[in-house]
């Protein structure tokens, strides 16, 4: 009996690496084809860049963007930690603006009525239009990268918290309600869930524009970051200092939109778990 015992744990562990090749095998069954399609591209643009001898200054080989980003590794992380904290700054009060117009859009119909069609046509605004304006009214610090980054950001997370909460089960509300539940109750047992989905997923598609937002706000005016980056390699003629910077406000896009896809399975598992069990 104790020999069995002891021997017990093993079978766990076994189904529990198991569980992981599955999923490693998943990941790269869903990312290698990208993954090589990008490898092929980057193989076109170098024999492309060699067999024509294209200039430098025109369109730079991979190989001379990579010599580009070892010339500026330690230049970078400077005006990556600037553009970072003007993009998180800028998106955290995107979510602020953007959950409460909704909560009260979803609330007040008279609101949704009235504002709802406002907040559609400021997007029609090109933020290169606005960008000079905001730093005359808020001068060249942070500011007006923050205000540029959270104006492209918050109608998104509207749009989309105000369908989940629109759309939330009205018979679980009223189900909630017979059961002698408070607005309060029926906010955190029902409309809160319901509306979390759409949420995250305007923060999702908020997150791929916040770097791009702040990049745009430091071209106008900035002492450090990506967007000035750019703007000192264009009028130096280093086409391939933009590349990398091109590459690097890819990658960073890439991982908040990652950090946001997690916080969302933590804070919605229900939604993932029924998608596997759908596609089973």
């Amino acid at each position: 009996m104790a020999t069995t015992t002891a021997a017990q744990p093993a079978p766990g562990r076994r189904a529990w690496l198991a569980r992981g090749a599955r999923y490693l095998g998943a990941r790269l069954v869903e990312y290698l084809p990208p993954f090589l399609l990008l490898l092929a591209l980057i193989g076109v643009w170098e024999a492309w860049v060699r067999v024509f001898d294209t200039k430098p200054y025109v369109l730079p080989a991979p190989s001379r963007v990579w010599d580009a980003f070892l010339e500026t590794r330690s230049t970078l992380p400077g005006h990556i930690r600037t553009t970072m904290s003007e993009a998180l700054i800028g998106l955290f009060f995107a979510c602020v603006i953007g959950v409460t117009l909704a909560a009260v859009i979803a609330v007040v119909p008279l609101v949704r009525r009235v504002l709802y069609p406002i907040l559609v046509a400021s997007q029609t605004i090109p933020m290169v239009v606005l960008a000079p304006l905001l730093i005359i009214w808020f001068g060249f610090g942070m500011t007006p990268k923050v205000v540029v980054v959270a104006l492209y950001g918050f109608f998104p997370i509207v749009v989309a918290t105000v369908d989940g909460l629109v759309g939330a089960d009205r018979e679980m509300v009223g189900l909630v309600r017979s059961m002698g539940a408070g607005r309060l109750a029926v906010l955190r047992y029902v409309l809160i869930p319901s509306a979390l989905p759409g949420f995250f997923a305007g923060l999702k598609i908020a997150a791929a524009y916040a770097v791009l937002g702040a990049v745009i706000g430091e071209w106008v005016g900035a002492d450090s970051g990506l967007g000035l980056f750019i703007t000192r390699a264009q009028s130096s003629f280093r086409v391939d200092r933009v590349f990398v910077a091109v590459f690097v406000i890819a990658i960073v896009s890439m991982a908040l939109f990652a950090a946001v896809h997690i916080a969302a399975r933590l804070a919605t598992p229900w939604i993932y778990v029924q998608r596997s069990e759908d596609s089973k």
